[in-house]
């Protein structure tokens, strides 16, 4: 397969195209869209996203020292798109989009309570790295929509809130699955022969 050279940049899609909400009573309280974001452990459970030091949300979430990550769906999407190009020095995102605040369980900062998951997140450590600071945080609750709890086995059923992700500057819905972890490798059922009558 012929290869093209191409300058060094961040290539690595699709990615999550996340809602973070961030601030407080007291500093007040913003939307950002991020792509930039993913798990860093699971012992103990970090993330991180990584957020340019111009933009409005920086200030809010350095001084608060938390935020939720909430994730998207298709029925988001135009929210999405828009808490990414709009800045919240200039207006209410909350309002402006219609999304519903709602009390987070530990963080000051508020869920969007239209988003299928919730992952609330305290600050760590902030990393410098260039254009963007790295903000490594701790996960210290996650609130999952009742709805999409499957009551046979009791997963959590992503798929069908309808998730979406960013790839080259275009949002997608994501499609059908594919197989679940460990499939290339699970060893089939065997099968009872039939017998001859």
């Amino acid at each position: 397969m012929a290869k093209e050279a191409w300058k060094p940049g961040t290539m690595i899609y699709p990615l999550p195209a996340v809602l973070v909400s961030c601030g407080n009573a007291r500093l007040g309280d913003n939307i950002i869209t991020i792509a930039w974001t993913g798990t860093l452990c699971t012992d103990p459970p970090l993330c991180y996203i990584s957020v340019r030091p111009e933009r409005f949300s920086y200030g809010l979430i350095k001084a608060g020292g938390e935020y939720v990550i909430n994730l998207t769906t298709r029925a988001l999407a135009f929210a999405t798109d828009w808490c990414g190009v709009k800045s919240g020095r200039d207006q209410d995102k909350f309002k402006a989009m219609g999304l519903t605040r709602e009390k987070a369980r530990v963080v000051s900062a508020p869920l969007i309570a239209q988003s299928p998951l919730n992952i609330e997140c305290r600050v760590r450590e902030v990393v410098p790295l260039g254009s963007h600071h790295m903000f490594v945080s701790e996960v210290v609750a996650v609130n999952a929509d009742a709805g999409l709890m499957n009551p046979a086995t009791g997963a959590f059923q992503l798929s069908h809130a309808d998730p979406i992700c960013y790839a080259h500057g275009r949002y997608y819905q994501l499609g059908r699955m594919l197989g679940t972890f460990g499939f290339s490798v699970r060893k089939k059922p065997k099968t009872k022969a039939r017998r001859k009558l």
